[in-house]
């Protein structure tokens, strides 16, 4: 069942998803070369306590962290742990916060010192995708005129697009109805409608597009071991176009002042 969100269920979920921006923010200052997956974990949990939330992720089904942390060939739900993160290696840190009732849930890419230039393009060719999906989220429109706008232009640039895991809504609960696939055909799938709340998240391959899970039962990887990378942004369905609720914009101060 799809819930639609009134205006002001919207702006709770602005609340919890501004957390979630800013989570991913405090952990931007600690990346670098030697820091471990468990110490952005800890810092995370911490931040978001000290900010009236929950992580909204720990004990999610069992899931034994406060955020998913998938390292290179890692595609999601990679569990923090005390492995320094190297020179060139990249990691998706996807964060999940409980707010007010409502859930946020975003994730980011960070690059790990320098990485080679084509790692850089499909970081680049990702995050691009995330907002030509965003374009199509408007009422009246159907999910798989999302999918098929970051299917595109990801598959022109000669990567592939992971078809197991996809988005959803989000709000009360983390997972919602409806899927939305990071694939598909233009006027297929649900029609969106306005109070539609959604989290947008391409996951894209370097390589081919299978995926395994690996023996922890949450660890989802390439199938080819090829890097993979996945951005995300929780969206609200009005007339004229997507509301952005999460937001990169912490994130991008701190690297900026860093580069």
């Amino acid at each position: 069942m799809i819930y639609l969100k009134t205006d002001e269920e919207i702006e709770l979920l602005r609340e919890s998803n501004m957390l979630v921006g800013k989570t991913l923010g405090e952990i931007a200052k600690w990346i670098e070369p030697g820091v471990t997956t468990q110490k952005l974990d800890e810092i995370a949990e911490t931040f978001i306590r000290d900010n009236k939330g929950v992580p909204g992720f720990l004990n999610y089904r069992g899931f034994p962290k406060s955020l998913c942390t998938s390292v290179n060939e890692q595609v999601v739900h990679g569990i923090p742990n005390d492995k320094p993160l190297t020179e060139g290696d990249i990691v998706s840190i996807d964060c999940g916060v409980l707010l007010n009732g409502f859930h946020g849930d975003s994730a980011y890419t960070f690059e790990i010192g320098e990485v080679k230039p084509e790692i850089r393009d499909l970081l680049k060719i990702t995050k691009e995708s995330l907002y030509k999906g965003i374009a199509e989220a408007v009422e009246g429109k159907r999910i798989g005129d999302i999918g098929n706008a970051i299917q595109m232009h990801c598959e022109k640039a000669g990567f592939s697009v992971v078809r197991e895991m996809v988005g959803h809504g989000v709000g009360r609960q983390l997972h919602e109805d409806p899927d939305v696939p990071n694939y598909g055909h233009r006027g297929a799938g649900k029609k969106m409608r306005k109070g539609m709340v959604i989290a947008i998240e391409p996951m894209i391959n370097f390589g081919k597009k299978e995926i395994v899970w690996e023996s922890d039962g949450w660890t989802v990887r390439t199938a080819d071991r090829s890097v993979s990378a996945h951005f995300e942004h929780s969206v609200a369905i009005r007339k004229n176009g997507a509301d952005i609720l999460s937001s990169f914009k912490f994130v991008e101060e701190v690297l900026s002042l860093r580069s």
